[in-house]
């Protein structure tokens, strides 16, 4: 069977797809609207000086936290309305995630991509009723999937009609409280015909690595970054924070955000170069 094309899309006038290399980036949860807009309006900026695509992100709703105790964000009502004050100052793109098939609908009409989240890419009913909404959907692969088989998670996507499908390498269970990436996984994803975004900040998470939360190690973002545009991802996706030591959520494996312009900028320029024909 032929692959299908990859979809080209374009979010409020800018193109996001295999076409033109994006990035995805903003704190993991929103901890206020003050400091979701500040982060935003930095993006916003970093966006504009590195003529980069860039898509805001941040959860309203962590609901796959290690401990009962853990910050899971502000709900999906003041969360969706924090996330439409972003989109009405700065103009950016907006992606969440959604946790269950009833947050479909009302988290279609502020975003312009839809997130599955790792632990959930093989819930029929969340990814059909994501789909429904005509929205991209950004489906993340679970760590204990392999890269070939979300090709069933795309089929459900593509089931409804929707084919605006991205997929996101976030690294693969190892042993306990690990990840490592598979840079083969890229190609392997692409092959299904969906643009693949790579995770640099989940992949080195540590899941569960400070018991009753996880750990990670920031230090290796940067590679990894640079080894996956170059290994041919489409795209980036960064939880970035002002002091993640700070953060109320996933603060270990967030780029510090006076780090993010740098590493884009050489981003962009390893993508021009990993993309030109032999």
């Amino acid at each position: 069977m032929d692959t299908p094309p990859a979809a080209s899309l374009t979010l409020q006038g800018r193109p996001f797809g295999p076409s033109q290399f994006f990035v995805i980036a903003g704190p993991c949860v929103i901890e206020s609207e003050e400091l979701t807009l500040a982060i935003a309006r930095e993006l916003k900026a970093i966006s504009q000086r590195l003529d980069l695509p860039l898509i805001f992100k941040a959860s309203y709703d962590k609901a796959n936290r290690t401990s009962l105790e853990s910050y899971r964000g502000p709900g999906i009502v003041k969360g969706l309305e924090i996330l439409a004050r972003v989109g009405r100052e700065t103009g950016l793109p907006l992606i969440s995630d959604i946790h269950t098939p009833a947050q479909a609908a009302a988290a279609a009409e502020v975003l312009s991509v839809l997130q599955i989240p790792a632990f959930l890419c093989r819930q029929t009913d969340l990814l059909t009723a994501a789909a429904q909404t005509g929205k991209v959907i950004n489906i993340k692969k679970g760590q204990f999937v392999a890269p070939a088989d979300m090709a069933q998670a795309v089929a459900k996507v593509r089931a409804t009609g929707n084919q605006q499908v991205w997929l996101t390498e976030r690294g693969s269970s190892f042993g306990y409280n690990n990840l490592v990436v598979d840079m083969r996984g890229i190609p392997i994803m692409q092959g299904l015909g969906c643009p693949v975004v790579f995770d640099a900040t989940h992949s080195v998470q540590l899941p569960g690595g400070l018991g009753q939360m996880s750990g990670g190690d920031r230090r290796f973002i940067a590679p990894l970054a640079r080894a996956a545009v170059a290994a041919g991802a489409d795209a980036v996706f960064l939880e970035v924070h002002p002091d993640p030591d700070q953060a109320l959520c996933d603060g270990p494996n967030s780029l510090p955000l006076d780090r993010l312009e740098g590493l884009l900028g050489r981003l962009k320029a390893l993508y021009a170069l990993a993309r030109q024909k032999d």
